[in-house]
């Protein structure tokens, strides 16, 4: 995920798995070092911007805190950036999401989210391959 996030402007960048209806924080690199993925263990599909990337197959807010879209979501004032895809694994079921979110607004050059598309088509391979051979999440992106 490091590599993933050195290329974007954005603090964070996540996968996020569906586990019913909720999304566990497998993957998650914060920039700064400060928060790992048990700081973000679980949010309930609902709640997240997720959703949406799930629902729409994408979603890209630059500011949520603009976004008529969210008004009322819980997280529209917390998360202001944030630009997802979903995961599809090798069945055709949808895994999860990979996103890169922040805090601050932040735009995310087209050529970057064609990008965080392309990973998000190949991270189900790397994640078969991970609990095979303890990858660490580094490793993925």
């Amino acid at each position: 995920m490091s590599a993933l996030n050195a290329r974007v402007p954005h603090r964070f960048t996540a996968f996020y798995r569906l586990r019913h209806d909720v999304l566990a924080s497998i993957c998650f690199h914060d920039k700064l070092g400060e928060l790992d993925a048990s700081s973000l263990a679980d949010v309930p599909l609902k709640d997240s911007f997720c959703q949406f990337a799930l629902r729409d197959g994408s979603f890209e807010t630059q500011d949520a805190s603009l976004d008529q879209r969210l008004d009322g979501h819980a997280y529209q004032s917390v998360v202001l950036s944030y630009h997802g895809v979903p995961v599809v694994d090798a069945t055709g079921e949808v895994a999860g999401t990979l996103c890169h979110l922040d805090y601050v607004r932040q735009q995310l050059p087209r050529t970057e989210f064609d990008l965080l598309r392309a990973v998000a088509l190949l991270l189900p391979l790397h994640l078969d391959d991970r609990s095979a051979s303890g990858a660490s999440c580094q490793e993925l992106a």
